[in-house]
Parts: structure tokens; C-alpha cells; sequence
């Protein structure tokens, strides 16, 4: 499994910054009441962040010390997995709660200021998520091994 490139992040991003404008424009001008998103959703986001990160510093101190005993390759994989799953939908989620917020700002008439800070909230915790899914896959990364760097070097191997 390859890490995360930057492409598809700021990708997601850029497409949940336009969903989320979209989505509170089209419910606008059907009458609709806008999308705000609840205070649970950036404690949420942001707690799956740190969440992740603490299930994968095992995972590091194992590839790292060469004391301790290997980690089950299986649970290795699942957490790297759920790293870049992370990362990519918190840029998402990034994205859809700038685009609110862009709305709310965008209109002549503000609705209530708790809208902004919800969508920017809802940004926060998702940044916390991003963030935490890339750190976590950066743990789940094996260090190079010594024989690499020398094969590197080595244009006969």
C-alpha cells in the first residue's frame, strides 16, 4: 500500500468545498433551511483523529525498537488502511465545512453567527482528522532497512 499522495487530498477537498456551497445553495433557493452541521460532528472528527494516532504509535515503537516483538502484520495493515481512509475523508469533510462557511459569508444577510462557527468548527475537527490519519500512516510505515541504502548505492545490484 502506497501513502497517501497530496493530489488526491487536495483534490477531496477542493470537491467537498464545492459540494457544501452547492448543497446550502440549492437549499436556499428552494426555500429550504440551510445545512448546519451539529456540534457533535467536529468532537466526532476530532476524536477519531487522536484515536487513530494512539492505536498507531504501537505499530511505530514495534518497527522502530528492535526490542520489542513484531506486530500482527494483519492489525498493521488494517490501521494504515483506516489511516488513509481517515485522511481522505477528513479532507472531505474539510472541504464541505469551508464551503459553508463560504456561504454563510457570501450572503448579504448573515443567518445566525452560530452557523459560521459550526461549519468552521466542522472544518477543525476534520483538519484534526486529516491530520491524524496521515501522522497514523506515517507510523505504519517500515523504516528502510540497511541492505537497501546499500543497493541503492550499488548500480551493479
Amino acid at each position: 500500500m502506497k501513502r497517501t499522495h497530496p493530489t488526491p487530498v487536495i483534490a477531496l477537498a477542493l470537491a467537498g468545498l464545492v459540494i457544501g456551497f452547492l448543497i446550502d445553495l440549492g437549499a436556499a433557493s428552494f426555500g429550504l433551511p440551510i445545512l448546519v452541521p451539529p456540534l457533535t460532528l467536529p468532537l466526532t472528527l476530532a476524536v477519531i483523529g487522536i484515536l487513530i494516532v494512539v492505536l498507531a504509535w504501537p505499530i511505530r515503537r514495534s518497527t522502530r525498537d528492535k526490542t520489542r516483538p513484531p506486530v500482527n502484520p494483519f492489525v498493521a495493515l488494517r490501521i494504515a488502511v483506516l489511516a488513509k481512509a481517515s485522511s481522505l475523508s477528513g479532507s472531505l469533510v474539510l472541504g464541505i465545512g469551508l464551503g459553508i462557511a463560504l456561504y454563510v459569508l457570501t450572503r448579504s444577510v448573515v443567518p445566525a453567527l452560530s452557523t459560521l462557527w459550526l461549519a468552521l468548527a466542522t472544518a477543525l475537527g476534520a483538519a484534526i482528522l486529516l491530520a491524524g490519519g496521515l501522522i497514523a500512516e506515517h507510523f505504519c510505515t517500515l523504516p528502510p532497512r540497511d541492505d537497501d541504502d546499500q543497493n541503492r548505492g550499488d548500480i551493479s545490484g
